[in-house]
């Protein structure tokens, strides 16, 4: 997984600059198709793979995180 999200980034990027550099007639489709992938395929990829095995209420404020927080900072000083 982590090599595909990386080659599909590289060849996002890859048509950014293409489309950038290359003078055609469809240089401005190649940037729009690299931002899409980039923003629409790579980077929910990425999360995905980087949130799998995560819980989700380990980083939200909630009462019980809040108080472990509190006694975390009591304990230091």
């Amino acid at each position: 997984m982590k090599y595909l999200i990386f080659f599909l980034f590289i060849a996002a990027f890859a048509s950014i600059l293409t489309g950038y550099f290359l003078e055609s007639d469809y240089s401005q489709k190649l940037i729009g198709f690299g931002v899409s992938g980039l923003f629409l395929i790579v980077f929910p990829l990425f999360s995905y793979y980087r949130w799998k095995d995560k819980n989700v209420k380990d980083y939200m404020l909630t009462k019980e995180n809040l108080e472990k927080m509190r006694e975390r900072e009591g304990d230091k000083r």
